[in-house]
């Protein structure tokens, strides 16, 4: 066996030949995913292989061939595989999403240990997704390792299709991303260039009259060139969702790759798109308290439109002596426009309903500067990260509403009609104007020794906001200053065995200096976090196997909750403790069987404040799921023929944080089925059929918490059909 230091060595000694030869690189990784992981378990051979596939972005793209990832970047901004990681990191790849047609990021992390999905119900505003008791949609969403941010009232919508994975890294890594979730984040990798030619189109019928079509389509920009490599890919949506839901979706996305020489990669990358789904989903909450299968607002009525535009470059260059510099850039843009009815009062089975709009308009410029370097000092090999972040956020924020209830909205519960519409309120209520910035400098030191694996990170940050808000109706205004800083550390152990079995911990705290504001219009204590998390991971060597068990203990201090909707004010919640177990496994099996069973037990208790005692609301205990998919083999009569299945349930949850009343547990069921008509014919290779059905007893509970109650998504069907060439 190699020692940890001369590994290094060759991997330093190898690195420009790595670059160099890219498309070896490329076999190496679609041939031999054993090689890596024998690499892990000791093999001598496998270990002199590893320089080469650990270098490469291949390998990480290679991951899109199985439902087991081997590598990510999302715990570390190294690429690093997940088996040598002290932490706890979920990897959804492409062929998982495409066996189970997740349509909506929602759908693609609902089969992710830790992770809650339809907790509140079926919300296509947002992307609302739970991790560790957080709610990532405010300070969880990332792409391509810069954060997508929750703005005023509006977000930055994902397409599933645009990405080539979904990492869910989970706990605080403040380190490396400054201010966020304690629960962790969720990064979205996009789809790249590629330096072999790909061309895919492909057509989708499905609830409720949905149509969509979509197209991918990489390559060299010139046949033979090996320098200049592009992708585009675009998908067009119209139709409606459940609920008489709008989900329409315009999308574009244009990427250029330039290796100019062996040590450089230049990646510049856009995307235009444009949705519209409604203001309000929400269900008719009786006077009664029972919530009906009424929709509280009109879908003639209602509408959510974002756009959104993104540009940037991602730049590396490898240096002679180890050194490795990356640059990631980007500017992105939101404008939203919503608005919506909602219920003001009741005469008998009358709804008296009133009108609200709300404008969203941001841009943001946000730079990450990193320096790799590779040493060893004695025993230890070292590849140490340095960082220097930049973010600047300016928006714009409007609010109206009507103040009188208008006769022409009225809405009689015991004879529902729908069909109104009439004009958009005024922005009468308040306007807002927000700038943030935010600085950061971090390093993250990642050591070797002999089969130990340590991680050791800190970082400070700086967070200035300003805020100018005006009241028309009140001719008032107000202006507001908040700086902030922090510091924020992590540190995690991890011990290799031979075979397979890795048992780590780590520590690491989170800051975030949040944007909402209290009644009185102050904005409230940035939020702090810290977790203790340890666990145990297992990948048999030479298999598409990980399984893995984690216990956590995550506290967070002035959590914001919204207490006054009309308002839009908040108020800190006090303190915060999340307890939990995540059980995962991730199998793929070479009899054509994929296999992604999850268990997740944890505890929300508010520890400080109001309702000190009490359970946070909408935070199930119990959540399980399981996904099963079997491909046959090629030689069976069944050949190209691939059937899924998959069991979701969510155990019940309180209403409120008072713990009132509870909502009840949750149950579905999702099926899918795919067929490559080239198994039968090899003149229809690459042409694809797929069905899959998503909650298919269709059911619609209601999810309820802190006043507000939407039902579940019902069952929902969807067609398609691709051909790849």
């Amino acid at each position: 066996m190699i020692p940890c230091n001369d590994i290094n060595g060759i991997r330093r000694q190898t690195s420009s030949m790595a670059t160099a030869t890219s498309a070896f690189a490329l076999a190496l990784s679609l041939s031999g995913n054993a090689f890596a992981q024998d690499g892990a378990a000791g093999s001598e051979n496998a270990t002199r292989l590893e320089p080469i596939i650990v270098e490469g972005a291949e390998s990480e793209q290679s991951d899109g061939r199985t439902v087991t990832a081997k590598r990510s970047r999302g715990a570390t901004k190294i690429s690093t595989p997940l088996i040598e990681t002290p932490r706890s990191v979920s990897v959804i790849t492409k062929k998982e999403l495409e066996e189970r047609a997740a349509s909506n990021i929602v759908e693609a992390v609902r089969y992710t240990a830790g992770v809650t999905t339809a907790s509140t119900g079926f919300d296509p505003r947002y992307d609302v997704i739970m991790l560790r008791g957080q709610v990532l949609s405010l300070n969880g969403d990332y792409r391509d390792g810069l954060r997508q941010y929750y703005v005023n009232y509006g977000n930055f919508p994902t397409e599933p299709y645009s990405l080539e994975r979904v990492e869910v890294v989970k706990g605080p890594v403040s380190v490396l991303y400054g201010s966020g979730s304690p629960g962790g984040i969720i990064n979205k990798v996009s789809k790249e260039p590629l330096e072999q030619p790909f061309h895919e189109v492909g057509i989708l019928w499905g609830t409720k009259d949905r149509a969509q079509a979509t197209f991918d389509f990489s390559g060299p920009v010139k046949q033979g060139d090996d320098h200049l490599f592009y992708r585009l890919t675009g998908l067009a949506r119209v139709g409606d969702t459940n609920f008489d839901i709008a989900d329409d979706r315009y999308m574009l996305q244009p990427s250029l790759r330039w290796n100019p020489d062996a040590a450089t990669t230049v990646t510049l990358y856009g995307l235009l798109q444009a949705d519209e789904s409604d203001g309000s989903p929400g269900a008719v909450i009786a006077p009664d308290g029972r919530v009906l299968d009424i929709r509280a607002s009109d879908p003639d009525y209602d509408h959510q439109k974002v756009r959104q535009q993104q540009i940037g470059y991602r730049f590396e260059h490898e240096f002679d002596n180890g050194l490795t510099f990356r640059q990631n850039t980007r500017y992105s843009h939101m404008d939203l426009r919503t608005r919506y009815l909602s219920v003001a009062s009741w005469t008998g089975t009358i709804a008296h309903r009133s009108a609200t709009a709300l404008r969203d308009d941001a841009h943001i410029f946000q730079v990450d500067n990193q320096l790799e370097a590779k040493f060893d000092t004695g025993p230890l090999a070292h590849t140490m990260l340095f960082g220097l972040d930049y973010t600047y956020l300016t928006s714009s924020f409007g609010y109206g509403l009507d103040w009188v209830t208008s006769p022409a909205y009225d809405l009689d519960i015991s004879n529902p009609r729908y069909g109104v519409s009439g004009p958009t309120p005024n922005y009468n209520f308040s306007l807002l104007d927000k700038d943030i910035s935010q600085t950061g400098i971090y390093a993250l030191d990642q050591i070797e020794l002999d089969r130990w694996r340590f991680t050791l990170g800190a970082r400070q940050t700086w967070v200035k906001q300003t805020l100018d808000t005006t009241y028309p109706t009140a001719g008032t205004s107000d202006h507001q200053s908040e700086t902030n800083s922090a510091t924020s550390v992590q540190a995690g152990a991890l011990y290799l065995f031979d075979n397979g079995i890795a048992p780590f911990a780590n520590y690491a705290t989170s800051f975030d200096p949040v944007t909402m504001r209290s009644a009185s219009g102050r904005v409230l204590e940035p939020t702090k976090g810290e977790q203790f998390e340890t666990g145990v991971k297992y990948q048999p060597p030479g298999t598409n196997i990980l399984l893995s068990a984690t216990a956590y203990h995550l506290v967070e201090r002035n959590k914001p909750q919204l207490v006054n909707p009309l308002l839009l004010a908040y108020q800190s919640l006090g303190e915060v403790t999340t307890k939990g177990l995540e059980l995962e496994a991730r199998t793929a099996l070479d009899s054509g069987l994929d296999l992604i069973a999850t268990y997740t037990l944890s505890r929300s208790e508010i520890t400080e404040g109001e309702n000190a005692g009490k359970e946070v609301a909408a935070r199930p205990r119990h959540v399980a799921s399981l996904w099963a998919n079997y491909t046959f083999a090629e030689d069976s009569a069944a050949a190209g023929l691939s059937v899924g299945a998959g069991l979701r349930y969510n155990g019940r949850s309180y209403t409120d944080n008072a713990n009132t009343g509870e909502n009840a547990s949750t149950f579905y069921v999702d099926a899918g089925m795919s067929y490559d008509f080239g198994a039968a014919n090899k003149d229809y290779a690459g042409l694809i059929a797929a069905v899959n059905v998503r909650n298919i007893a269709n059911r619609r509970d209601a999810m309820c918490e802190s006043g507000f109650c939407y039902l579940g998504q019902g069952r929902n069907v969807t067609a398609s059909l691709k051909y790849r060439w």
